[in-house]
């Protein structure tokens, strides 16, 4: 089995799209060595990497670069995950992980996943995860997401 620790980000730079609120966002991946178990079968963690970093590289479609999210003292958190494995990825297979934010409700965000082979012809996996606003120095859920970011998720996305 593939320590988890050891896992690194995909090797394909992802392909800039703007995200809007409920637009999907998509990020290519490939199945590396690394990502896989020794069957040669995506290890169930992978996808989960793959999803955070849909989920960063969407943010920062919008304006919200996670580095300067963490610098304003805030975190994102997952606090709720549902995943269903549909069909395994296997080594040297492609996809495309499709990421969009569904609702804010308060400090709370929804995100819905789909990943999908390059044609999308078949599902691979499908997920929902809820994020939280944080202070980091405090350790505790804010009561209300920093203004930068409410502000970047309710204009229309950078070119």
């Amino acid at each position: 089995m593939v320590n988890p620790q050891s896992l690194s980000s995909s090797a394909i730079v992802p392909q800039r799209q703007p995200l809007s609120a409920h637009d999907w966002f998509e990020y290519p991946v490939k199945v590396h060595p690394h990502h896989t178990d020794y069957a040669g079968v995506v290890w169930h963690g992978t996808y989960l990497t793959w999803m955070e970093e849909t989920r960063v590289e969407a943010l920062r479609s919008l304006g919200i670069d996670y580095v300067d999210l963490v610098a304003m003292g805030c975190e994102l958190p997952v606090v709720d995950l549902s995943i269903r494995y549909h069909r395994a990825l296997k080594m040297g297979a492609e996809a495309i992980v499709r990421a969009r934010m569904m609702e804010m409700q308060g400090v709370r965000i929804n995100w819905e996943y789909e990943i999908k082979s390059i044609d999308r012809s078949v599902t691979h996996v499908t997920a929902q995860v809820t994020l939280v606003a944080v202070d980091i120095e405090k350790g505790k859920i804010l009561r209300q997401l920093p203004a930068a970011v409410k502000d970047a998720i309710a204009r229309k996305p950078r070119s």
